[in-house]
Parts: structure tokens; sequence; C-alpha cells
């Protein structure tokens, strides 16, 4: 697990196991990053870690400032993989714990704020993109990775090939979204298709022959239309699109059944994290307050207004 160029047998044996299991690029990539900060604590090959060399990393990582509960799991999750699977170290592997991550309340864009996101795009090609993102509630590589034979018109949905968990799902395909990819794709450029399969083509090809265009470049036209539509909202990323279809569609009296399947869910309570950002819904909620028959204050508190009358009277 070294920075040298040589590949080490035990880093090599982690390749493979991880490729046997067909793990993504991404998650190889993260994997062997963790199991190298590993390897760099010990100060030597982790197949001489004891228990406590394991308990010791973790606290280090605790103790790191600037990283983030979810990047010190993810670094666990690396390192048990090397633990449990590669080295067949159970013991070790049972010294690995994930720390609770804190619930946070997903972003959700205003209607009229995702309008004026759409409407600000830079380009045809990033405004069909944005909304595909909100209109059909895709994440970013599944717009990227979009083909034409995905597109299905007869039955007016999307089929998203190979999402999130290796998984297929058909999303909905509004009429404004194929309206779009119709003009798009008169405007598209052509000259990249020879010898490719029509139905294998992608929508929005990227800088490279025969790539899509990648999740990090779709997300800077999405910053580059937030810019110019002039909302500054903290914590607002290219997702806070399919968080805003989901929950604009909770608010509009959609089966939340339905909408974890278009999201492509496994757990219901997934979805259900929606209910706590849906605006209008939380707005019709009638307060236990509204019940109660409370005085009109008109010129302060009524006890005040009495302690200014006795001082008056005082007087």
């Amino acid at each position: 697990m070294s920075d040298t160029t040589t590949v080490s047998p035990l880093r090599q044996r982690m390749i493979d196991d991880m490729r046997a299991r067909k793990l993504g690029r991404h998650s190889e990539r993260s994997h062997i990053a963790s199991c190298k900060r590993f390897a760099g604590f010990l100060k030597r090959s982790p197949e001489t870690a004891t228990a406590d060399d394991v308990k010791a990393f973790q606290l280090s990582l605790i103790e790191t400032d600037g990283l983030t509960i979810c990047n010190r799991n993810r670094i666990m999750t690396g390192v048990k993989f090397l633990l449990k699977v590669t080295m067949r170290r159970l013991d070790l592997a049972a010294e690995v714990y994930h720390l609770k991550e804190p619930q946070k309340v997903p972003v959700v864009l205003g209607r009229d704020e995702v309008a004026r996101i759409l409407t600000m795009a830079p380009s045809l090609k990033a405004r069909t993109m944005l909304t595909i993102s909100y209109g059909c509630g895709l994440r970013a590589g599944e717009v990227a990775r979009l083909r034409v034979g995905d597109i299905d018109r007869e039955q007016k949905i999307i089929r998203v090939v190979q999402g999130k968990g290796r998984k297929d799902r058909n999303a909905m395909l509004p009429a404004e979204v194929l309206v779009l990819l119709e003009t798009w794709w008169r405007e598209r450029p052509k000259w990249r298709d020879a010898g490719i399969v029509p139905q294998q083509l992608w929508i929005f090809p990227g800088r490279d022959d025969d790539t899509p265009i990648t999740p990090r470049q779709y997300s800077r036209l999405f910053q580059e239309a937030v810019v110019a539509a002039g909302i500054r909202k903290p914590g607002l990323t290219l997702h806070s699109l399919r968080h805003s279809c989901a929950t604009h569609m909770l608010e509009a009296g959609v089966d939340i059944r339905k909408i974890q399947a278009v999201l492509g869910h496994d757990k219901l309570e997934t979805t259900a994290r929606y209910t706590r950002v849906a605006t209008g819904m939380i707005s019709e909620i009638e307060s236990p307050l509204e019940t109660l028959s409370l005085p009109k204050v008109r010129d302060g508190h009524p006890n005040e207004r009495k302690r200014k009358r006795k001082k008056r009277s005082a007087k």
C-alpha cells in the first residue's frame, strides 16, 4: 500500500478483490486512498497491524481538524474492506466502527428559484440538462450518461440504466423535457457520431471522443446558472434540483411510494425525509396555538398595561 510506482502484492490483491466484486471506479480509488492513509499512519505494511493500531488510527481521524464524519466513515469503509476481504483478518475488521452522521435537512429551492436557474442556464445544453435534473428527479451522473436509446417517446419515460447501486429504473418524461431534447438534438455536434449505433449515442457528449460530459463539468454549468440567477443560498449544489423535485411532488400530493420509485430509493425512510422540508405542507399544519382563546394585545402585554395604569394612579 505504499506510494511507490511498483504495486505491492497486498495492493494488487486488494485491487483484484474489488474488481471481482465489481466495485465502481470511484469506490476503488477511495478504498486505495484510504488504505494508503492507514499505511502512512502505521509507517509499515497494514499486514502487520494490530487491534491497537486500528483503534489508534480511528482516534487520529476523529482528532483530525477539518475531517467530516462522512469522510471519516468513508476512510474506515476502505480500511475495513482491506482487513476483512483482502487480509481475512476478521478480528481486526471487528474493531472498525462507524460514527453516526448528523441528519441534515436537504437544501430545497422554491419554484420561482428553480425557474430563474433554468432561465439563466448558460447554454441550451445546460438548460436541457438542468431541466431533466429537476423535471425528472435524476442524479447528475444519470443525466450525464443518458443515451439516445434511454428516451422512450411512446411511453413517455426515461430509462435510467445502471443508476446508483447498479439498478435500472424508469423516470417520467415531461412534454417540456421532450421538446428541449428535440431542440438540443438539432444543435448538438454530430461530427463524432460516425460509426456509432444511433441508440448508443451520448445525448450530452463530453470533450473527448465517445465520452459523455462529466458530472464535474455539469456541476460547473449549474453554478454558472445559479450565479446568473442571483441566488445566494448556503449549501446549494446540483443535487438540490433533485431534492427540489421530490419536495415539490410531495407538496403537490403525489403518493410518496411513487416518488420513491421515481427517485430509485431502496427505503421509504429515505424518501420520507422530504416531509421535513416540504414547506407547503408544513405551512398548512394548524398549530395548537390557534385553538387557544387569548386576549388581543394592542399596546404591549396585558400585564404591562396593568402595571402602567397602577403607576399613573399612584402619581
